[in-house]
Parts: structure tokens; sequence; C-alpha cells
């Protein structure tokens, strides 16, 4: 049974703040600064639950998300995305190890790719995977972090819909 104010859970707890404020906001920008935040979270969080591969992940889903709120190439997500795969192809032990890398990849492709409610849409797939790596690594913040951004994105998706219905109607 997880301890749950262990160090780990606590930074877990610091994650799941960044990362509802994150899917809180409206502006793709403050929403890849909060972002980058929440990623350095996890990084902290997964170092201490063991286990390398989300570690790697997140490491990964910080550095996109910062490169991202200065570039839209379409080499610099090619080079995160390969980055992801090699760190899977050396990391992962299990069919599991791949779902962090695998949401990493999606995040990297909507970051870089995608604006507004589609990369919203995208990146609720990638939380979708993190729900199931945080079950399975045992991570009490992390999977509460994940199913309530889950809800929160898609509040803000129907807010965004709702401010463009509006906007087209005006």
């Amino acid at each position: 049974m997880a301890d749950w104010f262990s160090p780990a859970q606590c930074v877990g707890y610091v994650a799941f703040v960044l990362g509802v404020g994150s899917f809180l906001q409206t502006s793709d920008r403050r929403f890849k600064l909060f972002m980058a935040g929440e990623c350095l979270a996890y990084v902290v969080h997964f170092a201490l639950l063991g286990n390398p591969t989300a570690v790697a992940s997140s490491t990964m889903s910080m550095l996109r998300s910062l490169l991202a709120l200065r570039t839209r190439s379409v080499w610099v997500m090619v080079a995160v995305i390969a980055a992801n795969l090699v760190l899977g192809v050396a990391l992962a032990k299990q069919p599991s190890d791949w779902l962090p890398l695998a949401a990493s990849c999606l995040g990297t492709y909507a970051l870089f790719q995608l604006q507004g409610i589609p990369m919203r849409l995208v990146m609720l797939c990638g939380t979708c995977l993190w729900i199931a790596n945080n079950v399975i690594a045992g991570s009490i913040g992390g999977t509460a972090l994940e199913v309530v951004v889950a809800a929160v994105n898609l509040s803000t998706i129907w807010r965004m819909v709702r401010r463009d219905n509006a906007a087209q109607t005006a």
C-alpha cells in the first residue's frame, strides 16, 4: 500500500496542481508553460517512485513543452519523438513502460502541430495513457492528476467550443 504523504506522493500532488492549472488555460502559451512545470514535478515524482521510463518521458515532455513555446518546426518535433522512441527502446522492460512514452509522443505532435481544441483533444488521448501508467506505477497523485486533468480538459474544450460558437454568431 502506498504512503499518501511520502516525498514521492507529495511531489505528485504538486504535479497535480500544475497539471490542473495547465488544462484550465485557454491560452496555448500559458498551457505550455504550466505543462512544463507539471512535467518537472513529474520528473522528480517518478524518480522517487523508481520508474525510469516515466522519468525519461516526463523529461522529454518538459523539453518539448519549452521547445514548443519557441518553435513549431516539424524537424524539432520529429527529433523529440525520435528521442522518446530511443528512450523506449533503451528503458522499456515491459509493455506498460511504453504508455508514458506513447503519451509523450502524442503530446509532442499536439504541441508542435496543433492549436486550440484539436491540440487539447490529442492531449486528452495522452492523458488516458498516463492514467493507465499511473495506476500501474502506484502513483496516487499522478492518477488523481490525470483523471482531474481529463475532466478539466473536457470542460475547457467545451468552454472553447462555446466561445467559438458565440464568436461566429456575433
